[in-house]
């Protein structure tokens, strides 16, 4: 599009699409720092240019909206010091490793990137659900790095197969606000939808509980498909994509799990510029 003096008050998601360097991206990116600096806010993760963006992309570059959006991130992350103190991947390797999650090598047709976590692979003896959503910010914070995932967003796949009374204990309602934050304004990536599948009716009272907190938007994207989902997954996602366990023709989820535990591990050092504690995003 062309780069004809733009209304920074007014959100506009054609501005996505502009390159990270254009004079209009650099122009908000400028602008949201300006912001930033003139208020008291600490900001122990940086202003830098491409910390910026991705609030913009979230925001379709409404300077206002961005804003508010950086602040509920550091407040959300200094709420949450369970969560997002330690972003070290050794503590959560052993779940990454039982498989609890994999990352699609291919967007579906939206351009989205897509999650799938299996809670059965979930040990509630072993991991707290601090823990467990640990998982999802540390994920958050790698693919949230591609422009693409800042462009186009993210859907998940919960599988709840051998979802048990013990992983429900762990829901409070202090774990389910602290988890609906992330999900409707605490962090600058798009979610364009939230798919359930193998959902017990055990399940439905937690659930409950966390709607509470969502916000209609969010609520209007999350699809429950039951036990007998693949009709009506396939209609969301291709199946070129899905692995082989979902119906699909992708990678298997062995194979995707492993892959992203090694992504993982490999960002230590990034992961620990983002920690609570003292290295810093330069």
């Amino acid at each position: 599009m062309s780069e004809e003096p733009v209304d920074f008050s007014r959100g506009d998601p054609k501005l996505n699409e502009l390159p990270d360097h254009s004079k209009v991206a650099r122009k908000a990116i400028e602008l949201l720092r300006q912001r930033a600096q003139g208020e008291s806010e600490h900001w122990p993760l940086g202003l830098a240019d491409d910390f910026l963006l991705p609030f913009l992309r979230a925001r379709d570059f409404n300077i206002d909206l961005a804003y508010k959006l950086l602040k509920n991130y550091h407040r959300w992350r200094a709420e949450c010091p369970e969560i997002s103190a330690d972003l070290r991947p050794s503590s959560i390797q052993n779940l990454l490793s039982a498989g609890y999650l994999g990352v699609l090598r291919s967007r579906d047709s939206s351009g989205s990137k897509v999650l799938i976590y299996r809670i059965g692979r979930w040990n509630p003896k072993l991991f707290t659900a601090y823990e467990v959503f640990r998982v999802s910010l540390i994920t958050s914070e790698l693919i949230i790095k591609e422009i693409e995932t800042q462009r186009n967003g993210v859907k998940t796949i919960f599988d709840l197969q051998d979802w048990q009374f013990a992983h429900a204990f762990q829901i409070t309602p202090t774990v389910a606000k602290k988890i609906a934050g992330v999900l409707t304004d605490s962090f600058p990536l798009k979610v364009r939808g939230v798919h359930l599948i193998n959902e017990p009716l055990l399940f439905h009272s937690v659930f409950a509980l966390i709607k509470l907190f969502l916000t209609e938007k969010i609520k209007e994207r999350i699809h429950m498909h039951g036990t007998n989902y693949l009709h009506s997954l396939h209609q969301h996602f291709q199946k070129s994509i899905l692995p082989q366990e979902y119906g699909g023709t992708g990678s298997s989820m062995a194979e995707l799990c492993e892959e992203w535990t090694d992504f993982v591990m490999k960002s230590e050092n990034y992961l620990l510029s983002l920690s609570s504690s003292p290295m810093r995003r330069k």
